[in-house]
């Protein structure tokens, strides 16, 4: 597959343009992507806001639209939407996905969960906002997801300076929006973030304190009630 430029690259996988208004994302150690693919789908199937998405040449490939607009932090560094909006945004997107039926799992209580859903995988199209990187999507308590969520944006406050000053104001309006932190699972999302090998020492060493962060932010919210 012949690819263009460069246009994004995370920590495990970068992003090349291709023609006809598409990306192909490709993973650095060759994952397979068909179980991300699929999700996608599954999710465009039932109204969620994600990419279209393709087979791409290789398993380690994943073939998509390109997105228009800005990403969700891109916007609040440039001051066209504030931290409460987005905050609102991320927990509606989450309380979304959270509504789907599972695809393949049998627990009922059970969800597609994404498992990092942060402003810089939201991108705001001139349609709205839709959620790219799948990878980590799996099926499980959307309690877990909502707690990454939140522990995700307590770290950045705490571990990255550019990316501070958006991260804390971004927080306390999700875990307002989410009802507080009473549903959230907080202890299985940092025991995840500790065991993810893509982290930081600062960014691990940190995660006790992210934790409190986001306690006194549900604290703030008055935790079990719905805003």
């Amino acid at each position: 597959m012949e690819t263009g430029e460069l246009i994004g690259a995370g920590r495990t996988a970068d992003v090349f343009a291709l023609d006809g208004g598409r990306v192909v994302r490709r993973y650095r150690d060759g994952a397979d992507a068909t179980g991300e693919a699929a999700v996608m789908a599954y999710l465009a199937e039932h109204g969620y806001p994600v990419p279209a998405v393709w087979p791409g040449a290789e398993p380690g490939e994943l073939v998509m639209q390109r997105l228009s607009g800005p990403t969700m932090r891109e916007a609040l560094v440039a001051g066209t939407l504030s931290g409460d909006e987005a905050g609102e945004m991320l927990a509606d997107l989450l309380l979304r996905l959270h509504a789907v039926p599972p695809r393949v799992g049998a627990e009922p209580a059970h969800r597609i969960i994404h498992l990092d859903l942060h402003p810089e995988n939201v991108f705001l199209t001139p349609d709205g906002p839709v959620v790219i990187d799948w990878a980590t999507a799996q099926e499980g308590p959307p309690g877990l997801d909502t707690a990454m969520a939140a522990l995700i944006l307590a770290q950045a406050a705490l571990t990255m300076p550019a990316a501070a000053e958006v991260a804390r104001s971004v927080l306390p309006a999700l875990v307002r929006r989410l009802g507080g932190t009473d549903g959230m699972l907080l202890p299985e999302a940092r025991a995840r973030r500790a065991a993810n090998p893509t982290l930081t020492q600062e960014e691990t060493a940190a995660l006790d304190e992210a934790v409190a962060l986001i306690l006194a932010a549900g604290a703030d919210a008055g935790d079990g009630v719905l805003q």
